[in-house]
């Protein structure tokens, strides 16, 4: 094996020269393109760990080459939802030898035009984009002039033309309404949310058609904002119980909120259960609650709960945005992943 000089800049050709192969053979194995025997494979593979060659990947991407790294732009890492799914493509993509390049947008999306062009610049192979997008036509086509692809990732979507992965919120809905009707109760109330968000209006609306669908009454006044907070989540359960004393039930837009609900019942002296019908006459209300966890992460409260894990969703979406940058799959697609009732057994 050929002498390197400590202080040159190892090359592709310092590795051709140190495995006794062709550049070309060298820019195969990078690449995982092409026909390559395991014994000239792993030849080129030990000079590369000997010499201590780094890729230039951006070259590599110009060449055509797979550049074995995935962006990732988030709008707000210190979000749980974010960090959730960050943990679940960053494993799938590591299964894969890929590499993630993570960056973040603003809580608002404000910088998101600029980590595009920026993971552009660096090559990557792929984009994935966690949230909700009202540009992402423009986002599409400026990736499209680079031939990288865009798979979005999203808490809900107002858009058919993209490629989406996102929770099935209508059928999470659906599912814990439903639970909480076959346990008797006929007085369910909703609990947390803004008016602005769209996840709160899809899951608002599977639960409104589920109400109806089982001839249960509907009331304007049983449906309340909150502020992901557990204080104002309590303050407005007590307001809730206060002016609709015969509620046996409420779902609460997410885990804070369930919280904040839980001590609210305390103060108000009607722990929750979900002992069934018979829990109005115990004073006791239900609780369910959605979540991005998995079970074994979910809060130890008696909380009946739907979970569609962001974990899952990043793992999703990292092996979709493999299979668009290696043109396996080239049409948009919208997935909705559905959701799992954790029933809370009292």
């Amino acid at each position: 094996m050929s002498v390197i000089n400590p202080g040159k800049k190892i090359t592709i050709t310092d590795v051709a020269l140190a495995a006794g192969v062709s550049v070309s053979t060298v820019s195969l194995v990078l690449s995982g393109k092409g026909r390559i025997s395991s014994a000239t494979g792993q030849r080129v593979n030990e000079a590369i760990e000997k010499l201590g060659f780094v890729r230039n990947r951006q070259a590599a991407s110009l060449r055509g080459a797979q550049s074995g790294v995935v962006g990732l732009i988030v709008r707000d890492l210190c979000n749980p939802f974010y960090a959730e799914l960050t943990a679940g493509l960053t494993a799938e993509l590591e299964l894969q030898d890929k590499m993630l390049f993570l960056t973040q947008s603003g809580r608002q999306g404000q910088h998101l035009a600029r980590c595009v062009e920026m993971l552009l610049a660096q090559g990557v192979d792929g984009i994935v984009i966690a949230g909700t997008v009202d540009e992402s036509a423009a986002l599409r086509e400026r990736a499209g002039e680079r031939q990288v692809p865009l798979v979005f990732v999203s808490r809900a979507s107002y858009q058919d033309d993209i490629d989406v992965i996102r929770p099935d919120n209508t059928q999470a809905a659906r599912l814990v309404t439903e639970h909480l009707i076959q346990r008797g109760h006929q007085r369910i109330a909703w609990l947390g949310g803004s008016s602005s968000s769209l996840t709160r209006a899809e899951r608002l609306g599977g639960f409104c058609a589920t109400l109806l669908q089982y001839g249960l009454p509907f009331h304007s006044e049983w449906i309340v904002e909150c502020e992901p907070s557990q204080r104002q989540a309590a303050e407005a359960m007590l307001a809730l119980l206060q002016h609709n004393p015969t509620i046996s039930a409420v779902v609460c837009h997410n885990s804070t909120v369930a919280s904040g609900a839980w001590f609210g019942l305390m103060r108000a002296g009607r722990q929750s259960g979900d002992s069934g019908v018979e829990s109005y006459l115990g004073q006791q209300v239900a609780l369910a609650a959605f979540a991005d966890v998995p079970q074994e992460q979910l809060d130890d409260m008696p909380v009946s709960w739907v979970t569609t894990p962001a974990r899952t969703l990043g793992q999703l979406a990292a092996r979709r945005i493999l299979q668009r940058s290696q043109q396996q799959e080239d049409g948009m697609r919208q997935y909705a992943l559905a959701a799992k009732l954790i029933a809370w057994k009292s």
